[in-house]
């Protein structure tokens, strides 16, 4: 066993074995009743159920995670990644036929070991708590589409990506640096206008105070946005959440239907101002220029790395092959990709302070906002404090006591009594993400699908 992979072997045990700590950690600091000010969000009996939901689907990470671990190290020493390459290099097409090959079969066994988690997370865990609302159809046809996307907008460009750097010289790492580049700013465009169609339902909000309430305050605020829609996320839970989607002229607004039927105007106002304040902060721009710079510098050091006949060796691979060189180099830096994710993660956690701060000003009612987290919390069965390891790990929102503390917001005030003045909160961060969101359980999305 070379150096290379010694560390990724290390590396890599090293992340799952401190995930493994976090999640029980975060699991045992579940309190056995709801800290101030969250005890009047539940309703009777509600609270008791979120300890056996967290726990089944810790559980299921902790099965997934490890039945992971095993398959990526028995892959890898019973010589898995040298049978591929085999195999790939049976294909015509020279590199770029080897290398759609390569990534297919590994893309396929990926979805496929993924594939029974996905369904007894949706149709037993979710359906357990009452959450779940896919059907077997809509998951099967989520899934084929997924797959097809995957293989439309995939395909091309990895094939660019082998043709650049298999013809590009020393500057390879740049032309597909580039091309990444205006491949990312196109899928914003793309996104809200053909790609999230294909999963949802968006139709537009009719007239009435909800609508004129948002449009009043997006004009009040200096920012334009195309329309607000209503997506039809109760077709697979009951969880609610909003988000903002696309760029410029293209930006519109996507309320839950399941956050509309349960939280009043003024709450989802807050909601809107919150997701309002990402990008009046440059929250979205500051993340795509980041996600620019973290892909430069990965295909800068990947340009240096794809040559190393050792990187090669230390997966059982007898000499370069540039497709394989993607996944290995993906291994290799995986411990620092991690790391890397640990700041990013802080510093989306104080933009959403910012944003939390700049809708609870606009709008001259941070108890709006704090009720609408409040209940989002509740109704999504969210971690009420989750460990600060588990946080630092996974979250990208901050936990839902200190945005409520943020905002100058008691058990009083949150209740719908007197508010009393925000305290400060500055910060920066990242945008493009739900209100209330993380990679973890307390999130709207299961982390299986």
């Amino acid at each position: 066993m070379n150096g290379y992979a010694l560390f990724v072997l290390i590396g890599t045990v090293g992340v799952f074995s401190l995930e493994r700590v976090a999640e029980f950690l975060n699991l045992r600091s579940v309190p056995p009743s709801p800290p101030d000010p969250l005890a009047g969000a539940y309703q009777p009996g509600e609270y008791a159920r979120l300890r056996p939901y967290l726990t089944a689907r810790t559980h299921l990470a902790w099965i997934r995670e490890t039945a992971g671990l095993g398959a990526l190290l028995g892959f890898w020493f019973l010589g898995g990644f040298a049978w591929l390459v085999r195999l790939a290099q049976e294909s015509p097409g020279g590199t770029v036929g080897e290398g759609l090959v390569f990534f297919a079969v590994l893309f396929l066994l990926r979805a496929l070991f993924g594939l029974p988690f996905s369904l007894y997370s949706t149709f037993v865990i979710e359906e357990r708590f009452g959450f779940n609302r896919t059907t077997a159809r809509v998951f099967v046809t989520d899934l084929l589409k997924g797959l097809a996307l995957a293989g439309v907008l995939g395909a091309p460009l990895l094939a660019g990506f082998l043709v650049l750097f298999s013809q590009g010289g020393d500057r390879a790492w740049l032309w597909a640096w580039a091309v990444l580049a205006v491949f990312l700013v196109l899928l914003q465009l793309a996104v809200p206008r053909w790609i999230m169609p294909l999963f949802n339902r968006f139709t537009p909000l009719g007239e009435g105070p909800l609508r004129e309430a948002i449009m009043e305050y997006t004009r009040s605020v200096g920012f334009a946005v195309r329309d607000v829609f209503i997506m039809d996320a109760s077709k697979r839970s009951t969880k609610g959440n909003a988000f903002f989607t696309g760029i410029g002229r293209q930006r519109r607004i996507a309320l839950f239907d399941t956050l509309v039927e349960r939280q009043t105007p003024e709450q989802i106002l807050g909601v809107v101002a919150h997701e309002v304040g990402h990008y009046k902060g440059r929250h979205v721009s500051l993340g795509l220029a980041l996600t620019l710079l973290h892909i430069g510098l990965m295909l800068a050091a990947f340009s240096g790395f794809r040559t190393q006949e050792a990187l090669y060796e230390a997966f059982l691979v007898d000499a370069p092959k540039l497709y394989a060189g993607l996944v290995f180099f993906a291994l290799l830096i995986g411990p620092v990709e991690f790391l890397l994710g640990l700041g990013l993660q802080a510093l989306s956690r104080r933009h959403e302070y910012q944003a939390d701060r700049f809708a609870a000003l606009t709008t001259g009612a941070p108890a709006a906002l704090g009720t609408a987290l409040l209940r989002l919390s509740a109704d999504n069965l969210a971690h009420p404090d989750p460990h600060p390891l588990y946080v630092a790990l996974n979250y990208s929102h901050p936990p839902l006591l200190e945005r409520l503390r943020a905002l100058g917001l008691g058990r009083t005030e949150t209740s719908g009594g007197p508010q009393q003045p925000l305290s400060s909160s500055g910060g920066s961060g990242l945008a493009g993400t739900p209100i209330s969101g993380s990679r973890s359980s307390t999130g709207p999305d299961d982390p299986a699908r």
